[in-house]
């Protein structure tokens, strides 16, 4: 059955009209005469004020006895209102209970909640003002995500999620392992201990199989999921998260910075211009300067400069930070930080990081010293884009390789992309998660994750 969102009825319904509403009861207020209902579908940040008269049939029965929480089904008039703040309500005809909520029990009220007692409660903290404005705000940058690439001509390819292989090279995977039951009986019992008969692990990143697409169509980008094992309990990392990741054939290191700036501009236009009421409420209550921050991204250019460059003026600055600077070294978040919120004051690219820090498989500089790598850093974030141009010569990447005490046969088939046709081509990947921190100015990343896995922490 057809009923409308509250939305659309608070933008374009016209009055006199007869509709139907569904949502959830965020408040009740009784005057002597009639109740004040305050009701919320998730549809928007604001909420649709009903009027309920003694005349209603189960008016003493049921519209006395609604507690927030629980579900309705509204019909009615459509009315201008007379209140300051609201242009129309609806006067019910009738409404029907779906669900009640125990107010004893039910554990939002009307109040401020802190949001480390809301990640308890990850199953109903998307009805509060802040977590549903977040939902909603991921869901149009996701649908800004594909936007962008199909406008540049990307192909989205799904790269799996179990994977054998460690794009990082750091070893921080999860491994997976199927029930002994499930695996059929094999004389070799080493291989009786793998579903996939070898060892596998959760993906850290879609990039490598990226490149197999790249290299044969050109552009094209992933964007799902993606595990690390590392023992980090900080508010800027997760167990789980989700990657943007482009990768493009015939493509240097600056080019693929012309795409990454273009990239962030195109996200923080698109929320600004889709998302304006909810992102608002961050504005109004999380941070007081969220729009001069946005407005950053969109109004100049980004700097750039060299990994050395940086080394050069965090040395120089004076600033007394917890980790020491020196080349050779990879930057910690405060120096990230302190770049682009104290010395330039907006977004920075470094590039041309030391070898010996970056993985495999990005570009060897002349110098033989540096990768071309770059790192887009950005205030009250630090490090949002990670990227580089990738090592397309066969015997560099294979020396990198050996270097790095990688297993070539497993990798056999990323060789062959450097045998069969190579070309330069570049990617970046963008933490998707860490970029709502930016957008929203929310201070712990788990706050916009639906459900949020973190060391010692995976409920539901």
């Amino acid at each position: 059955m057809q009923y409308n969102r509250i939305k659309d009825v608070l933008a374009t319904e016209p009055l006199q009209q007869k509709i139907e509403v569904r949502g959830w009861l965020r408040t009740r207020r009784n005057t002597r005469d009639f109740s004040f209902l305050e009701i919320n579908d998730g549809s928007c940040l604001a909420n649709l004020q009903v009027i309920a008269t003694p005349d209603l049939a189960n008016y003493e029965a049921i519209v006395l006895k609604l507690h927030t929480g629980c579900s309705l089904r509204v019909t009615g008039e459509l009315q201008e209102s007379p209140a300051k703040g609201q242009k129309v309500e609806l006067h019910a005809g009738t409404i029907e209970v779906y669900g009640w909520a125990d107010p004893d029990v039910y554990p939002l009220q009307k109040k401020r909640h802190s949001y480390e007692f809301l990640r308890t409660i990850a199953h109903l903290r998307p009805r509060t003002n802040s977590l549903g404005a977040l939902a909603r705000i991921r869901s149009s940058l996701s649908h800004g995500v594909h936007q962008f690439f199909r406008e540049q001509g990307f192909v989205n390819v799904h790269t799996p999620i179990i994977t054998t292989i460690d794009c990082e090279g750091a070893g921080d995977m999860f491994k997976v392992v199927a029930p002994s039951h499930t695996l059929q009986e094999k004389t070799d019992a080493a291989a009786n201990t793998h579903f996939f008969g070898k060892p596998a692990n959760l993906t850290v990143s879609g990039q490598l199989q990226a490149e197999v697409y790249a290299m044969a169509l050109g552009k094209v980008y992933t964007f799902g999921p993606t595990f690390r094992a590392e023992n980090s309990n900080t508010s800027r990392h997760l167990a789980e998260f989700w990657m943007v990741e482009p990768e493009m054939a015939f493509c240097d290191l600056a080019e693929n910075m012309d795409l990454a700036e273009s990239f962030l501009k195109y996200l923080v236009h698109h929320v600004l211009e889709n998302d304006a009421q909810d992102l608002q409420l961050f504005a109004k209550f999380i941070d007081k300067k969220l729009y001069a921050k946005l407005q950053m991204i969109t109004d100049k250019p980004f700097c750039r400069i060299s990994y050395t460059e940086a080394v050069n003026m965090l040395q120089k600055s004076g600033k007394n930070f917890e980790f020491p600077v020196q080349w050779g070294t990879d930057l910690q978040a405060e120096h990230e930080r302190y770049l682009c919120e104290e010395i330039f004051d907006q977004p920075v690219f470094v590039i041309d990081y030391p070898k010996d820090i970056k993985p495999f498989y990005m570009r060897v500089n002349d110098d033989n010293r540096t990768v071309a790598a770059m790192d887009l850093l950005v205030p009250g974030i630090g490090e949002i884009i990670g990227g580089s141009q990738r090592e397309e010569r066969y015997d560099v990447l294979c020396t990198r390789m050996k270097e790095m005490h990688l297993n070539l046969d497993e990798y056999r088939w990323y060789l062959d992309l450097r045998n069969f046709g190579t070309a330069p081509h570049a990617g970046f990947g963008l933490g998707f998660e860490r970029f709502l921190q930016f957008v929203t100015s929310m201070n712990n990343i788990r706050d916009v994750i639906p459900f949020p896995r973190a060391p010692g922490s995976a409920l539901y």
